[in-house]
Order: C-alpha cells, then structure tokens, then sequence
C-alpha cells in the first residue's frame, strides 16, 4: 500500500529534499507541499493523506496549532514532527496537541523514512530509544515546564496497566515490557489498547506523556 504524504516545512530546500528522497520509494508519495500550517491543515482536508511530516516553526499558524486542528479533525492523517531539535522549544507541546511522533532533522534519512512508515502503519512510537532520550532531553531544557510539577494520580486503571503505563513512559516497546513482566507480547498489546482507550489516549505517544504528567516516570536528577 502507497503511503500518501503531505510536507509542511516554510524551508523550499527542505521539502525539496525530502520529495527527492521520497521519489526512489515506490511506497511513499508526496500528494502535497505547504509553506504554513494553515497551508498543511486545508492540504489535509483537500488530499487526505496518511501523513504530514510537519515543522513547527512557520509563518502565521505554526505547527502545533496546525497539528491539534488536524489531530481533532474528521479525517485519519497522522502528524509526524521533523523539527531541528537544539533550536525548538515546542516538541511537547505538539505532542500533547496530537503529533504522533517526532524526528529531528539530523537523524539519518533512511530513519525518517522508516518512521513515516511506522506511523502510517498506526504506531506512534518511532523508535523506543529515541523516543524516551527526546522527551528526556526536551524536559531537561525546559525545567519550569516539566511534567512532574504538574503530577496528578491516574486512576480508573488496574495495577498491571500502571505497570505496563510506566514502562510505555519509558520507551520499552511491547516486546520489552512482555520480558520485564513476564508476559506475552500479545497480552501487552491487550493492556496498551485498553490505556488508550481508558486514558482517552489518541495514540502511544500520548501515554508516554500521561507517564510523565502523572509522575510514573520522572527523570533523573
């Protein structure tokens, strides 16, 4: 099946790049370009892609506003964040606004590819370790905004969920947790569906934040 892509990045150069790279994959299609946020959000609406791999700093609506008004919307496009990390301050919150996933743009190219595949495929973590190094590093630059100071009990879930809950926090992919708990990967599976719906989660990412916000995971001091 042909994964149909939107790229909203305010860069030329960066979209023509990655439309180069993206022509030598006969299962990737870029079916449209924007400059702005309001140009990836009306994109959305007209092509209906399976993926926008969205900036986040662009002129007007930038790319959290866009990515919430996209995430909220009718449609089942997936946002996936490619920003330059060091120089972005905004990563968490376009998670929480319904990105589901980030890169930055020094990751190796056959790494971004990888990963608009795997959210296609519906999955939001994009590689476990560096999903949990990302996050860990961008509460680290912003210690005011840290989700621990915001902690808040999770309740309505079992006591083998907030395990499952904890390790999702921390970057484990199903197979590691069904190890480290002595269980199948398909009974892990069972408890990551039943987070997402009793969490009122959108996707994966979206319960690493709740392990962080609810202070099941916290970093290292």
């Amino acid at each position: 099946m042909t994964v149909r892509v939107v790229l909203a990045d305010d860069q030329p150069l960066v979209r023509s790049g990655l439309r180069v790279l993206m022509a030598d994959c006969p299962d990737l299609e870029v079916v449209g370009e924007a400059a702005t946020g309001a140009e990836a959000v009306q994109l959305v609406a007209e092509a209906a892609p399976d993926v926008v791999v969205m900036d986040i700093r662009m002129p007007g609506m930038d790319g959290i506003e866009a990515t919430r008004l996209i995430a909220t919307g009718p449609g089942t496009t997936r946002v996936l964040v490619l920003t330059t990390f060091d120089e972005d301050d905004h990563v968490y919150g376009a998670l929480r606004a319904g990105a589901s996933g980030f890169l930055v743009k020094d990751m190796a190219l056959d790494d971004i590819l990888a990963a608009i595949r795997v959210v296609a495929a519906g999955d939001a973590l994009i590689a476990p370790g560096v999903t949990r190094r990302l996050i860990a590093d961008f509460v680290e630059r912003r210690p005011t905004e840290a989700p621990a100071h915001s902690a808040r009990p999770v309740e309505g879930i079992t006591e083998r969920e907030r395990e499952v809950l904890t390790l999702v926090g921390r970057g484990r992919s199903n197979a590691e947790i069904a190890e480290e708990l002595f269980i199948t990967v398909g009974t892990t599976k069972s408890h990551v569906s039943r987070l997402l719906t009793k969490l009122d989660a959108r996707d994966r990412v979206q319960l690493v934040i709740t392990a962080y916000e609810t202070g099941l995971v916290t970093l290292p001091r």
